[in-house]
């Protein structure tokens, strides 16, 4: 059986990834109460129909102190069932925007009748241990319900033989570095297509702005380089254990150079034989 839990602040995107995994084949279970959850393993194993693929939401809504959070992880090693921990996280800054947004109240608001600021607080030390734990970490800050609905899929379906859910994502430096990068690739040093009018508007999926971008020695030399730094780590990370590698590669707004290397990347990690997820994260961003 593969179990997963599903955790991360409220307003981060639980419900949405619980979306994703049922849609591939997961049978999820929202909102227990940490004392249930060994309950919960009992009922997947039994019987002839017995579960294959089961994840489980345990947020601030079951949980009340990081103590109680050990003490559910100790229970479960103990019975020595293997499981992963899916963390689903956002900056303080979108949490709040999220909330005034959707004009809901955040649990531990409602709860304990504390600020929003105090609850998001009080949240994060209460998850710490889950998010200390995670085998899969996602900010949700800067992606869009459909990217992250893909970055779930990507994680979680059926890879066959890969050894590694290795996610290629481009970005722009305005709009702030991806918190779950590992690699963090910088091509704002390439020729720039936004300044040439008739590029200007089209973007890194566009073939003329490939066109253009790889025109230049500088461009094809720095993804050789590239190419090589990545044929011999990828699979030391693998070796290392690494279930799941970011590499971002970034440049001004995230339009035209970062999709553009973020893709040759994506073709030459697939020829290795990795299953990279390509997202282009601000590539249809208008600010």
């Amino acid at each position: 059986m593969s179990f997963l839990i599903v955790t991360g602040l409220s307003g981060a995107g639980k419900t949405m990834a619980v979306n994703a995994l049922e849609d591939i084949g997961f049978f999820c279970i929202d909102n227990i109460p940490v004392g249930l959850l060994p309950r919960i393993i009992d009922f997947a194993l039994q019987g002839e129909n017995q579960l294959s693929r089961v994840a489980v939401v345990m947020d601030s809504r079951g949980l009340r102190s990081a103590e109680e959070v050990e003490t559910a992880l100790a229970e479960l090693d103990e019975k020595q069932t293997p499981y992963d921990i899916l963390f689903l996280d956002a900056s303080d800054a979108v949490i709040r925007r999220r909330y005034k947004e959707t004009r809901r109240q955040h649990p531990l608001t409602v709860i304990t009748k504390i600020p929003l600021d105090d609850a998001i607080s009080m949240e994060r030390k209460i998850l710490q241990p889950l998010r200390e734990r995670a085998k899969y970490v996602i900010d949700t800050s800067l992606l869009s319900t459909a990217q992250n609905k893909e970055r779930v899929c990507s994680l979680f379906l059926d890879k066959g033989q890969c050894p590694m859910a290795l996610n290629v994502m481009s970005f722009g430096f305005k709009f702030g570095l991806p918190q779950e990068a590992d690699i963090v690739l910088d091509v704002r040093c390439l020729p720039n297509p936004f300044y040439v009018p008739e590029l200007k508007n089209l973007t890194g999926l566009d073939q003329p702005v490939v066109d253009y971008v790889m025109a230049s020695e500088q461009s094809q030399e720095l993804l050789r380089r590239i190419e090589s730094m990545l044929e011999y780590a990828l699979p030391l990370y693998v070796k290392e254990g690494k279930s799941q590698l970011v590499i971002a590669v970034g440049c001004t707004g995230g339009k035209h150079r970062s999709i553009t290397f973020a893709r040759k990347i994506g073709e030459f990690c697939q020829k290795m034989g990795y299953q990279p997820s390509i997202q282009h994260r601000d590539a249809h961003r208008t600010s």
